[in-house]
């Protein structure tokens, strides 16, 4: 009897990530899986269990992934307003490593399941959650060192600068031009940018 060829987990998941997020979850069937991840149904059920189970592991995978990426850019900058900056900069210009301009799969399972499987839409609300977190905690640090006045409130700057994260990837889903979707972005930055705390002039004083 000829023996199944073991399976790379890391592989599965990456190839599983790469077709949930262009399909779905509903829209992505079992022949779909089996030609991705190059496994027999079998084998499949018998890795990750189930479709569900296997979707939550891609899932997690790509929030992993994103929010390593996000950690990356924003590890030791000594201007966490800049950080920020480019990191939208960097997403806009993104589709030369994902030509596909794919939105956020985060919010693409959203829109997918939350009235049909509450136990997947929770999760990635809950993901989503955490990255606002993230977003959070990068305006506070831009407080901590003096680039945004104390008195603005770090949850509202991250609602808003996730916002504009997911505007910028339903653009590229979309299809905008490269240069369009650069201006937006730069656009965002300038936002960002207005609020940062203006250096003190040094008063000149002029003899009596």
């Amino acid at each position: 009897m000829k023996r199944a060829r073991p399976y790379d987990r890391d592989t599965a998941l990456d190839a599983a990530v790469q077709l949930f997020w262009t399909k779905g979850y509903h829209a992505t069937s079992l022949k779909d899986l089996e030609a991705a991840l190059h496994m027999k149904p079998g084998s499949i059920y018998a890795a990750f269990s189930s479709k569900e189970a296997l979707y939550l592991a891609a899932l997690e995978r790509y929030f992993n992934a994103s929010r390593a990426a996000f950690a990356s850019g924003m590890q030791d900058a000594v201007s966490p307003l800049r950080a920020l900056s480019d990191n939208l900069l960097r997403l806009a210009r993104s589709r030369s490593q994902d030509p596909q301009g794919r939105a956020c799969m985060l919010v693409k399972t959203l829109i997918d399941t939350t009235s049909t499987d509450a136990t997947i839409s929770g999760k990635a609300n809950a993901y989503l959650e955490d990255i606002k977190g993230d977003f959070t905690a990068a305006f506070d640090r831009a407080k901590q060192v003096g680039e945004l006045p104390q008195e603005l409130d770090s949850q509202r700057l991250a609602r808003r600068y996730q916002s504009n994260i997911n505007a910028l990837r339903i653009e590229l889903h979309r299809g905008m031009p490269q240069a369009e979707i650069t201006t937006l972005a730069e656009d965002m930055v300038e936002d960002l940018e207005r609020l940062r705390v203006k250096p003190v002039q040094p008063q000149i004083s002029t003899p009596a």
